[in-house]
Protein backbone atom coordinates (compact mmCIF):
# COMPACT_ATOMS: atom_id res chain seq x y z
CA UNK A 1 0.00 0.00 0.00
CA UNK A 2 1.24 3.55 -0.91
CA UNK A 3 1.47 7.07 1.23
CA UNK A 4 -1.90 8.41 2.03
CA UNK A 5 -2.33 12.06 2.90
CA UNK A 6 -2.32 11.25 6.55
CA UNK A 7 0.94 9.47 6.32
CA UNK A 8 2.81 13.04 5.14
CA UNK A 9 0.64 15.86 6.66
CA UNK A 10 1.37 18.44 9.20
CA UNK A 11 -0.87 17.37 11.98
CA UNK A 12 0.01 21.20 13.50
CA UNK A 13 -1.51 23.70 10.77
CA UNK A 14 -1.16 27.37 11.58
CA UNK A 15 -4.73 28.63 12.43
CA UNK A 16 -6.15 31.87 12.94
CA UNK A 17 -9.35 33.96 13.65
CA UNK A 18 -10.31 36.28 10.63
CA UNK A 19 -10.21 39.41 13.41
CA UNK A 20 -6.22 38.79 13.73
CA UNK A 21 -4.10 41.20 12.22
CA UNK A 22 -1.96 40.48 8.99
CA UNK A 23 1.37 41.81 11.88
CA UNK A 24 0.02 39.59 14.37
CA UNK A 25 -0.67 36.64 11.66
CA UNK A 26 2.97 37.45 10.03
CA UNK A 27 4.55 36.78 13.52
CA UNK A 28 3.49 34.18 14.08
CA UNK A 29 4.37 32.40 10.75
CA UNK A 30 7.60 33.48 11.13
CA UNK A 31 7.73 31.56 14.40
CA UNK A 32 6.26 28.51 13.32
CA UNK A 33 8.15 28.52 9.90
CA UNK A 34 4.99 28.26 8.21
CA UNK A 35 3.97 29.85 5.09
CA UNK A 36 -0.22 30.17 5.47
CA UNK A 37 -2.34 30.24 8.27
CA UNK A 38 -5.67 28.68 7.59
CA UNK A 39 -8.33 31.47 8.46
CA UNK A 40 -11.17 30.66 11.28
CA UNK A 41 -14.19 32.06 12.59
CA UNK A 42 -16.17 32.13 15.57
CA UNK A 43 -13.29 30.60 17.90
CA UNK A 44 -11.68 28.30 15.34
CA UNK A 45 -15.39 26.18 14.31
CA UNK A 46 -15.75 27.43 10.65
CA UNK A 47 -12.51 27.72 8.18
CA UNK A 48 -13.28 30.89 6.25
CA UNK A 49 -9.90 30.58 4.40
CA UNK A 50 -6.53 30.44 3.91
CA UNK A 51 -3.51 33.20 3.79
CA UNK A 52 -0.61 32.65 2.38
CA UNK A 53 3.14 34.41 2.26
CA UNK A 54 1.62 35.35 -1.58
CA UNK A 55 -1.08 37.15 -0.04
CA UNK A 56 1.34 39.26 2.06
CA UNK A 57 3.03 40.35 -0.67
CA UNK A 58 0.28 40.53 -2.64
CA UNK A 59 -2.04 42.30 -0.87
CA UNK A 60 0.10 43.71 2.30
CA UNK A 61 3.08 45.39 0.59
CA UNK A 62 2.46 45.79 -2.74
CA UNK A 63 -1.21 46.90 -2.01
CA UNK A 64 0.79 49.39 0.66
CA UNK A 65 -1.08 48.41 3.57
CA UNK A 66 -0.38 48.58 7.08
CA UNK A 67 -0.23 45.52 8.62
CA UNK A 68 -1.34 46.46 12.12
CA UNK A 69 -4.48 47.77 10.19
CA UNK A 70 -5.57 45.24 7.71
CA UNK A 71 -7.33 41.87 8.81
CA UNK A 72 -6.93 38.31 7.51
CA UNK A 73 -10.70 38.73 6.54
CA UNK A 74 -9.92 41.27 4.00
CA UNK A 75 -6.46 39.07 2.84
CA UNK A 76 -7.96 35.54 3.24
CA UNK A 77 -8.42 33.30 -0.06
CA UNK A 78 -11.63 32.09 0.28
CA UNK A 79 -11.11 28.98 -2.19
CA UNK A 80 -9.83 26.24 0.07
CA UNK A 81 -8.52 22.94 -1.66
CA UNK A 82 -8.61 19.86 0.45
CA UNK A 83 -8.37 15.94 0.66
CA UNK A 84 -9.34 13.59 2.86
CA UNK A 85 -6.85 11.93 5.17
CA UNK A 86 -7.09 8.52 3.14
CA UNK A 87 -6.37 9.86 -0.02
CA UNK A 88 -3.64 8.14 -2.30
CA UNK A 89 -0.37 10.66 -2.38
CA UNK A 90 -0.22 9.92 -6.17
CA UNK A 91 -3.97 11.77 -6.24
CA UNK A 92 -2.77 14.85 -4.08
CA UNK A 93 0.18 15.80 -6.00
CA UNK A 94 -1.77 15.12 -9.55
CA UNK A 95 -4.41 17.47 -7.84
CA UNK A 96 -2.08 20.04 -6.64
CA UNK A 97 -0.07 20.10 -9.54
CA UNK A 98 -3.52 20.76 -11.67
CA UNK A 99 -4.92 23.14 -9.29
CA UNK A 100 -1.17 24.88 -9.28
CA UNK A 101 -1.66 24.99 -5.41
CA UNK A 102 1.60 24.18 -3.06
CA UNK A 103 -0.80 23.88 -0.06
CA UNK A 104 -3.51 21.38 0.47
CA UNK A 105 -6.03 21.01 3.59
CA UNK A 106 -6.76 17.53 4.73
CA UNK A 107 -10.09 17.28 6.09
CA UNK A 108 -12.13 14.52 8.25
CA UNK A 109 -15.56 15.82 7.33
CA UNK A 110 -15.75 19.18 8.43
CA UNK A 111 -12.43 19.90 10.41
CA UNK A 112 -9.46 20.55 9.42
CA UNK A 113 -6.39 17.28 10.71
CA UNK A 114 -3.59 18.84 8.47
CA UNK A 115 -2.11 20.53 5.84
CA UNK A 116 0.49 19.12 2.66
CA UNK A 117 2.93 20.94 1.22
CA UNK A 118 4.93 21.25 -1.63
CA UNK A 119 7.94 21.32 0.63
CA UNK A 120 6.63 18.31 2.49
CA UNK A 121 6.14 16.16 -0.79
CA UNK A 122 9.38 16.77 -2.05
CA UNK A 123 10.59 15.75 1.45
CA UNK A 124 8.98 12.35 1.34
CA UNK A 125 10.48 12.25 -2.05
CA UNK A 126 13.47 12.79 -1.20
CA UNK A 127 13.91 9.87 1.74
CA UNK A 128 12.16 7.54 -0.97
CA UNK A 129 14.67 7.73 -2.99
CA UNK A 130 17.64 7.62 -0.64
CA UNK A 131 15.80 4.34 0.85
CA UNK A 132 15.40 2.66 -3.36
CA UNK A 133 19.04 3.50 -3.49
CA UNK A 134 20.63 1.94 -0.77
CA UNK A 135 18.24 -1.14 -1.52
CA UNK A 136 19.51 -1.20 -4.92
CA UNK A 137 23.09 -0.72 -3.71
CA UNK A 138 22.62 -3.31 -0.72
CA UNK A 139 21.13 -5.87 -3.82
CA UNK A 140 24.09 -4.97 -6.33
CA UNK A 141 26.66 -5.65 -3.84
CA UNK A 142 25.02 -9.13 -2.64
CA UNK A 143 24.70 -10.31 -5.93
CA UNK A 144 27.87 -13.00 -6.94
CA UNK A 145 29.09 -12.71 -10.30
CA UNK A 146 27.82 -15.12 -13.05
CA UNK A 147 30.39 -16.36 -14.88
Amino acid sequence: MGLLAKNIMDATPLTMDDETDALTCARAMVAQRKGYTIVTHGGAKTVTGIVTEWDFLEKVLVGGKDPSRCFLKDLASPKLQSCAPDTPMDQVVTDMAKLGIRRLIVRSGDQVVGVITTRQILSTFRQYVDKLSSEIAGYQSSATPLG
